[in-house]
């Protein structure tokens, strides 16, 4: 009898890396590394950050993947112009406002019926044919050697899987592919996916088409319609609307970001159907009407914001995102917050254009809706001077939990991001084509016309206050982007209670306290990535020393 193989250690990454000609930071040492690989090669920004998206799809398989969706805030330094696109997957033809009503949660977290039409594929391909300089079948090179080769199971990893293996059990595509002999890959195992492998290759070969109006987009439709449950499992599976033509009709777009000036600087976001940048910016503007800036102001502020974007932000006509955006607004708002903590719920404001001094709130709070804590996000810069934020997301942790059999490839359940209702007049009710209100907040911070810092998290809606905070960290408070970044984290997102880490508690709950604030634990908010850039051609780039396991930062040289 053979003894089992030996177990590697799996490899040290580093949080923190400063140089030149370029640098990355994502949660995986990989994906970093095939992103400094093609910067290195001579390949963009947008080269890179497509290359380590497609990495982050074999390693980090239960945030993101092919089949999800995210969003680019993309500076191009020879345009001198920062542009967004929308990969945000969107609702079957056939799903309407009552298709989620009286459905348990947990039974549309794992089901066909949750599972949006992708948007990463399309995502990845106007960007490269807009702003890259290779083709996409060149930017898959990097993950297809990484799911044909392995990598080496950290303890991240091997957690997710177990949390998800009861539901994993019960899909047998799934079971086959993650829990191998039955259980979830030991820590310090390779793990190889070649079925993604060779998804990833016919991809590079047939282009985009081979998904949206070909055979895998056949084989995605027909598992989201006939998930592959496992014989004898009792688990409810419904089955999903998605047909062929809403994958035909499905298209990633560019959007205007949204933009606002703080504290002498321009903060660029992604707009609607995200309410990353209006809701992050509207509490920007909040604390710059403020007199002084704490922790109890970051907290009301983001409290007003998240009221706001309740009543006022999703996939429709008419968000009056100019008026959430105004300093005329942010000073009505800003009005609400006194010594103590506003009762809750917070109340929406009314963005109409009319702010006379202190406007009283009226109407009622929209209840926050469940959004998965995975995503992931990347940050890229290169030695032009382009920059991207870049969030990608198959929502919850193992999206829906089904894999596409022989295709090695998660689908998403983005769908759950919609309201389930009855909520009438909520703006983030499912429609037919409609894409469900996203909280990622990819950000790019600009200082005289020159990018300075990019920033993002993942986190479900404590996305939003992560990057908040990471930016009040920074430019409030005086950290340094490091510990801006590691600095214990709280999120007030008009919730009855903050939540709040450990080492938050400890160090300023007393405090808060006896200003009214109420909190519960949360044990780990968000893993962000972000990098500065700091003058004469220095990157510092920056990934969580600890939170989701550590991330890794890189840069091309550390000599100029």
């Amino acid at each position: 009898m053979s003894a089992p193989p030996a177990l590697a250690e799996p490899p040290q990454k580093v949080p923190v890396a400063e140089g030149y000609g370029g640098a990355v930071a994502t949660v995986d040492l990989d994906a970093s590394r095939a992103a400094i690989a093609v910067l290195r090669k001579g390949g963009n920004a947008m080269d890179a950050a497509v290359a380590a998206g497609a990495v982050l799809g074999v390693t980090e398989p239960y945030s993101s993947g092919l089949a999800g969706g995210g969003f680019m805030v993309y500076y191009d330094a020879r345009q001198r112009k920062v542009f967004t696109i929308d990969g945000r997957e969107t609702a079957p033809q056939a799903m309407t406002s009552t298709s989620l009503e009286g459905i348990p949660f947990e039974e549309g977290v794992t089901s066909g019926l949750s599972a949006g039409v992708p948007g990463t594929v399309a995502n990845w391909d106007l960007a490269l044919r807009r702003f890259g300089t290779i083709s996409l079948e060149q930017a898959l090179k990097p993950a297809i050697d990484v799911a044909s080769n392995g990598f080496v199971v950290d303890q991240t990893f091997f957690d997710q899987t177990a949390a998800n293996a009861a539901r994993f059990k019960d899909i047998s595509s799934t079971a086959k592919l993650y829990l191998p002999n039955g259980a979830p890959p030991p820590v310090g195992s390779v793990f190889k996916n070649p079925e993604l492998a060779a998804t990833y290759r016919e991809l590079g070969r047939r282009g985009p088409s081979w998904l949206y109006d070909g055979q895998l987009g056949k084989e995605i439709v027909a598992t989201v319609k006939r998930p592959p449950v496992t014989p004898g499992s009792t688990r409810n599976v419904r089955p999903g609307l998605m047909e062929l033509s809403d994958l035909r009709a499905y298209r990633a777009l560019f959007r205007e970001p949204t933009k606002i000036s703080y504290k002498g600087m321009d903060v660029y976001g992604m707009a609607p159907p995200s309410s990353g940048g209006s809701t992050v910016g509207e509490a920007l503007n909040i604390l710059e009407a403020l007199p002084r800036v704490g922790l109890h102001e970051y907290l009301e502020a983001s409290r007003l914001s998240f009221a706001d974007r309740g009543k006022y932000v999703g996939d429709i006509p008419g968000v009056p995102l100019k008026e959430l955006l105004s300093d005329g607004f942010a000073k009505e708002r800003s009005c609400q917050i006194g010594a103590t903590a506003i009762a809750h719920p917070a109340l929406p404001g009314e963005p109409d254009g009319s702010y006379r001094g202190c406007g009283r709130p009226t109407g009622t709070a929209t209840p926050i809706t469940d959004e998965g804590p995975e995503t992931t996000h990347l940050v890229v810069a290169d030695r032009w001077g382009n920059v991207i934020a870049y969030n990608l997301t198959i929502e919850s942790t193992g999206g829906n939990g089904i894999v596409v059999p022989g295709r090695g490839v998660l689908l998403n359940n983005e769908l759950t991001d919609f309201t389930f209702g009855p909520a009438p007049g909520d703006p983030n009710l499912p429609a037919p084509g409609k894409r469900p209100r996203s909280s990622m907040a990819p950000t790019l911070v600009f200082d005289d016309g020159r990018p300075v810092l990019a920033a993002g998290s993942p986190g479900g809606s404590t996305i939003i206050t992560t990057v908040l905070q990471i930016l009040i960290n920074r430019y409030e408070f005086g950290m340094n982007l490091p510990d801006a970044l590691a600095a214990p984290r709280a999120t007030q997102r008009n919730t009855a209670q903050t939540q709040a880490e450990q080492a938050f508690l400890d160090r300023y709950r007393a405090e808060l306290e006896a200003k009214g604030h109420s909190f519960a634990l949360n044990p780990e908010i968000g893993a962000a990535t972000a990098l500065e850039l700091r003058g004469r051609g220095i990157i510092q780039a920056v990934a969580e020393p600890s939170r989701r396991g550590g991330g890794s930062a890189m840069v091309v040289s550390t000599n100029r």
